[in-house]
Order: C-alpha cells, then sequence, then structure tokens
C-alpha cells in the first residue's frame, strides 16, 4: 500500500459487507444454506471486518433468509470478524439473541410513506421499536446500531428533508443507539446532498457515529462514497458483486460493489485491511453459484494492473 493518500480522505476505512442479507433476500432463486455459509466464510477469509449475514424477518415475510439461525451456527466465527443482522421487531430481536448474533440492526424510513410500504407501520411506531431492541440488547450484552432507510430520497415523497433525518438520528441516539447508517435505498443520493446529510448530522447529532449505505441505481454510487469521504465517514457498506436492491422500492437496482468500493480506496491510498484478490475471485465464484451476471465491474474488467498479452486482445486491424 503506498504512503500516498488522495488529499483529504481517512487513512483507513471499515468496509461492511451487506451482501448475504441485503444481497440475497430479494434474489429470485431460492440459494442453499451451504452457499450462504461458504460466502460469509469467503469473506471473512477475505478480511471483511463486519458482515451482515442474515434478517431475523418473518420466514413467511423473507423466505430467503428463513434459514437465518442455521446460517449463523455454522459460520468460522475464529476469525472475530462482527457479524450483524437485521432485525424488525422484538420477536426477531430475541431470536437473534438466542442464535448468538454480534450485534442487531433495527430500521426505519425517514420517509413516513416508505415505512409503510416497508414495515406496514408508521415511523413513530418504528422509533418505539427500535427503543425496545436496544433495550434488549443492553440487557444482552448485544450492541444495536440503527439504520434510515430513504436517507437520501423517497420513491413516493420524493425529497426527504434533513430535518426529518435529525429526526430519526436524534430519537436514536437517545435510545442509546450511537451507530446509524444513512441508507439510499432508491438510489437517490447524490454527492451534494451527501455533503449536506453528513455536516447537518454532525452538527446536530455529534454523539451519531455515521455510515454510508449506497445503492449504484443511478450510477453515482461511488461519486457519493467519495464525497463522503470527504467528509470524513470511515464507514460503508456495499455488496459482494453488487448483488441486491430493495424489494419494496419501485426500480431500485443492486447496492455498491464491495470489490469495486474496496479497489477505489485501496487506488486513493487508503487502507482496509482488507486482501482485493481474494475477494474478487469470491465475487467470481458467487457470480457462477447464482447463476446469474453480477453487476459489478471489476468482476468483469479485473484491477487496473492485471495486464494481458498482446495475443489476447482483438487487434484494430479485425484480425485475431
Amino acid at each position: 500500500m503506498s504512503h500516498h493518500r488522495v488529499q483529504g480522505f481517512p487513512e483507513h476505512v471499515r468496509v461492511v459487507d451487506v451482501g448475504p442479507r441485503d444481497g440475497l433476500q430479494a434474489w429470485p432463486d431460492p440459494v442453499p444454506t451451504e452457499t450462504k455459509i461458504a460466502m460469509v466464510n469467503g469473506l471473512i477469509d477475505a478480511g471483511i471486518p463486519q458482515l451482515e449475514v442474515t434478517s431475523f424477518v418473518s420466514p413467511r415475510a423473507v423466505p430467503q433468509l428463513s434459514d437465518a439461525a442455521e446460517v449463523l451456527a455454522q459460520i468460522d466465527r475464529s476469525r472475530g470478524a462482527e457479524l450483524t443482522a437485521l432485525v424488525p421487531n422484538a420477536k426477531g430481536a430475541a431470536r437473534a439473541i438466542e442464535a448468538g448474533i454480534d450485534a442487531m440492526v433495527v430500521f426505519l424510513s425517514a420517509s413516513e410513506s416508505h415505512n409503510q410500504a416497508n414495515v406496514n407501520g408508521s415511523r413513530a411506531r418504528s422509533l418505539a421499536a427500535a427503543a425496545e431492541i436496544a433495550r434488549m440488547g443492553e440487557q444482552a450484552g448485544i450492541p444495536v446500531y440503527g439504520a434510515i432507510a430513504t436517507a437520501f430520497g423517497c420513491p413516493f415523497e420524493g425529497n426527504v428533508p434533513v430535518a426529518d433525518i435529525v429526526h430519526v438520528a436524534q430519537a436514536y441516539a437517545d435510545s442509546g443507539i450511537r451507530k446509524i447508517s444513512l441508507g439510499d435505498t432508491t438510489g437517490m443520493a447524490t454527492p451534494l446532498l451527501v455533503q449536506e446529510r453528513c455536516r447537518n448530522l454532525a452538527e446536530a447529532v455529534p454523539e451519531a457515529d455515521i455510515a454510508l449505505h449506497f445503492h449504484n441505481t443511478r450510477g453515482v454510487g461511488l461519486a457519493c462514497v467519495y464525497a463522503g469521504l470527504l467528509e470524513g465517514i470511515t464507514r460503508y457498506e456495499a455488496s459482494l458483486g453488487g448483488i441486491g436492491g430493495c424489494p419494496f422500492a419501485p426500480g431500485a437496482t443492486g447496492n455498491i460493489c464491495t470489490e469495486d468500493l474496496v479497489y477505489l480506496l485501496h487506488e486513493s491510498g487508503v487502507e482496509t485491511g482488507i486482501d482485493a484478490d481474494k475477494l474478487l475471485s469470491l465475487a467470481r465464484w458467487t457470480e457462477t453459484q447464482l447463476g446469474r451476471a453480477l453487476p459489478g465491474q471489476l468482476i468483469k474488467a479485473g484491477p487496473r494492473l492485471h495486464l494481458r498479452q498482446r495475443d489476447e486482445v482483438r487487434s484494430a486491424s479485425g484480425r485475431a
């Protein structure tokens, strides 16, 4: 790793892979439990420090993740990666605690209408549930993190006022939830919005430790990461191969891609502790397992200095 770094970027970034949960929850074909376990173990082996491995939701609502406890029971936990799971309510939290999760993630939408569509309830009700889960986590000695969905825009309401983000973040913080991720559920984030939201939150809720979660719906996911890095944000959520997307957001496409994010960070002189080659191999393996082309760019192109033989490339004259 070179000591040269893009000016204004942090030295070290924590990359959180959410592929096993956010990536797979809406995957159209059933994914075998063994494949999920191998995927998680591969991510841990590549040096990913934190993973969202599953969600303790109703198996009827998300059948793809009905094997949550089984996946958690069979993951190699000797490497010390932090394993988190999404929990929608106290019942899910109780299951997650019983299964031995490292940290629980609660979530709600900054926009009222998206929250209704996503969890079938009001923001106020979701915040009350989050506070209850935070108390359960405290009693069990398990940290609870908070995600704010539609933090950069809502497919039903359009722009989401910064005041709404601040309100949810403050309510989380008051419940003892300090690690808060801003989720770009519908790919509506732009670098300017990232800058504005990060600055407002730093001022209004200084105790919040912010992470950013972008989707690449409109092709500016990594540009938004760049904006976040300039604001000093050091935690980013991404998905192996770029799989995923919100099933309840019209037209949403996948999360930003973990190996593409790691490539950007390493090429910018930012350390992650991740083995980029292992990660890329795993992404390619995952693509073969899932049986569909994934949206990641590095899967297709390889790293910048992956040089090829002249005879591998078609020449301009039309002769191979």
